[in-house]
């Protein structure tokens, strides 16, 4: 993990995340959270998966493990992923649609490529973040909610298209239950296009998925792999250099700090060794129908 230094005047830091290669052809890119910079508003977890191309008979296996204290969304960009969970939830995702489960007091999932895929083998490419929940919701029950493509937001102009997977920007506000004042978009810019980054929410980054991007009457620009955060406030102009994807995030931030050890997150860092425990003891509810275990890391 290494930062750059931009010439751009609204620009905090440029975080520029190592790749990490998970076996079987599986890699992935983790911005946050960095020695550099542990959240953007209340996102304190941020990865780009793949691009990954499995043969025939390969695919993902993330076994069952467990979360508290958070909500993973996952949001495809290719391919697709099934997701079990301890709830119940048995649910492909594909691209363009929302995955939110929230961990709350406890969850534990898989996500897996399904037999069906495995066989004929192809891509998979998406985004997988953690959000942090406020306090009063850290210990909430926990739950899963899928949402297709087409009920997530979009607006077009001028060669730009914004799609809105979480929370509310450019007058728009998504579907998927929030529980903390975020924003969460998917930005496809024809080359030159035009984008301005709204100041409504106080923490702002953009990470950049392909292509390239430069800000408006400043020099130098940021290229694929690259978390790009602002400084609040800050006017932001964006112009595509060729065609070019980005995930905008941010939102208010947390007031108090958040602990992470693994797949917890909490306020308390005596409720990370109590996820500790429980997990280890095999407390928490098992998926239907799944026995295999990642032990508690060393």
């Amino acid at each position: 993990m290494s930062i750059r230094t931009s010439e751009v005047d609204g620009v905090d830091m440029i975080i520029l995340p190592p790749v990490r290669d998970l076996g079987d052809g599986f890699s992935v890119r983790r911005a946050l959270p960095s020695a550099h910079r542990r959240m953007v508003g209340p996102f304190i977890f941020f990865d780009q998966m793949g691009e990954a191309v499995f043969d025939s008979g390969e695919g993902l296996d993330v076994r069952p493990h467990p979360h508290i204290g958070l909500a993973t969304v996952t949001y495809l960009l290719e391919g697709e992923i099934l997701h079990r969970d301890s709830v119940g939830s048995i649910q492909p995702i594909r691209p363009g649609e929302v995955n939110w489960m929230t961990a709350g007091r406890g969850i534990v999932h898989s996500e897996r490529t399904s037999e069906e895929n495995r066989a004929r083998g192809g891509k998979l490419f998406g985004l997988q973040t953690w959000v942090a929940l406020p306090t009063q919701y850290e210990e909430t029950d926990p739950g899963f909610a899928h949402h297709k493509a087409h009920e997530i937001p979009t607006i077009e102009d001028a060669g730009a298209r914004l799609t809105l997977i979480a929370g509310s920007s450019d007058g728009l506000v998504s579907p998927v239950k929030t529980y903390s004042d975020m924003v969460y978009a998917d930005i496809a810019l024809q080359d030159g296009a035009l984008y301005q980054l709204k100041a409504e929410h106080i923490e702002r980054a953009i990470y950049v998925v392909a292509g390239e991007v430069e800000v408006i009457g400043q020099t130098g620009g940021f290229a694929s792999g690259e978390l790009v955060v602002f400084k609040p406030g800050a006017e932001i102009v964006l112009r595509a250099r060729g065609g070019t994807r980005l995930m905008l995030l941010g939102g208010e931030p947390l007031p108090e700090k958040r602990n992470i050890y693994w797949n917890f997150v909490s306020s308390s860092a005596d409720r990370i060794e109590q996820a500790k425990a429980d997990w280890q003891a095999r407390r928490f509810a098992p998926v239907p129908e799944e026995s295999e275990f990642i032990p508690l890391p060393t």
